[in-house]
């Protein structure tokens, strides 16, 4: 809680009170009876908090919040019921949940998204397809969640990896949920697209890889290991191909930076292919620009005479080889 008495995420406020827009939502406790009704607080907690520190002097001086302003008569008075809304158990909280922070106006990162789906799977039950039927969204974006979270929570388990120990401030989960959507990352980490929706899909035999698949998407802060995914594009799609690749997967274990990886995996043929559109893109660049970029410097001028023999010398053994292949 802020210094002011406000609530980190804006709506307890020592001036204000409790905004009544955004009420508790709380379920009947297992012991609660109609004559002495207790219930539960699902979503609010914090705001709960703030309300009773800034309401207990005990509180306060027990959990060292001392530096709190002090309420009015008036305005603790104003804080002595706040606005709850009861639902009459989690699984209709859990489709209100789904539709407010998974679709809704308030929606969550793609962490806690993965994080409600597994709760609401493992607490109440629910298959994936009802998961996503209940919150409006796509059951591939509903299984793609819940099977990054899986990992995750395996690599962690195991010793693997360690969100704390990531080189970048922000856990980027879509990196990898995106990542074991692919088959070939799914082929290295020895699991199958229904089998990684396991618990513990993957087994000892492949906690090697997973541990690496880890510390490319996310980086190793002890070992000083950037990750060599910087950008879901293209880097993802360069990692799978890699991954696909033998030759390029011993290069980029090796140390040799994905790009370089990633032009291995291509093999010669494709690499060509692809410079010499390259090339021909940058040489319009230069015949669209030359009137306007080009000053009549020496310098500009020799570098275009050497390309002019280059591309001759090259021509003359792509003019052999085809030859030779009649």
């Amino acid at each position: 809680m802020a210094r002011d008495g406000r609530e980190r995420g804006g709506i307890v406020n020592c001036e204000n009170g409790f905004f009544p827009e955004e009420p508790l939502l709380a379920i009947p406790a297992p012991d609660s009876k109609k004559s002495d009704p207790h219930y539960i607080v699902v979503e609010g907690n914090r705001r709960l908090t703030a309300v009773l520190l800034l309401t207990h002097s005990a509180l306060r001086a027990k959990t060292k919040a001392t530096d709190l302003p002090k309420l009015s008569s008036k305005q603790l008075r104003a804080l002595e019921t706040l606005p709850v809304a009861v639902y009459p158990d989690k699984e209709a909280l859990w489709e209100y949940f789904g539709f407010r922070h998974v679709n809704g106006p308030k929606e969550w990162d793609a962490l806690a998204k993965a994080t409600y789906v597994a709760r609401v799977r493992r607490e109440l039950g629910f298959d994936l397809d009802t998961i996503a039927r209940k919150i409006g969204d796509q059951h591939s974006t509903v299984k793609r969640f819940y099977r990054g979270l899986v990992l995750l929570e395996q690599s962690e388990r195991e010793g693997l990896f360690d969100r704390e120990n990531r080189v970048k401030n922000r856990l980027h989960f879509s990196h990898l949920y995106t990542a074991v959507s692919y088959p070939d990352v799914q082929k290295f980490l020895g699991v199958t697209e229904e089998g990684s929706l396991a618990e513990n899909p993957v087994k000892k035999a492949h906690f090697h890889q997973l541990g690496e698949l880890m510390v490319w998407l996310f980086g190793d802060k002890e070992k000083d290991k950037e990750p060599v995914v910087r950008k879901q594009n293209p880097h993802l799609s360069m990692l799978r191909e890699v991954i696909a690749d033998r030759a390029a997967l011993n290069a980029l274990r090796s140390g040799i930076s994905l790009e370089r990886s990633y032009a291995i995996s291509m093999g010669d043929s494709r690499r060509f292919e692809e410079a010499l559109v390259n090339a021909k893109d940058a040489l319009q660049e230069v015949r669209g620009t030359v009137t306007t970029g080009y000053q009549g410097d020496s310098q500009p001028l020799s570098s275009m005479e050497n390309i002019h023999k280059l591309t001759n010398v090259i021509l003359t053994e792509m003019r052999q080889i085809a030859e030779r292949e009649k």
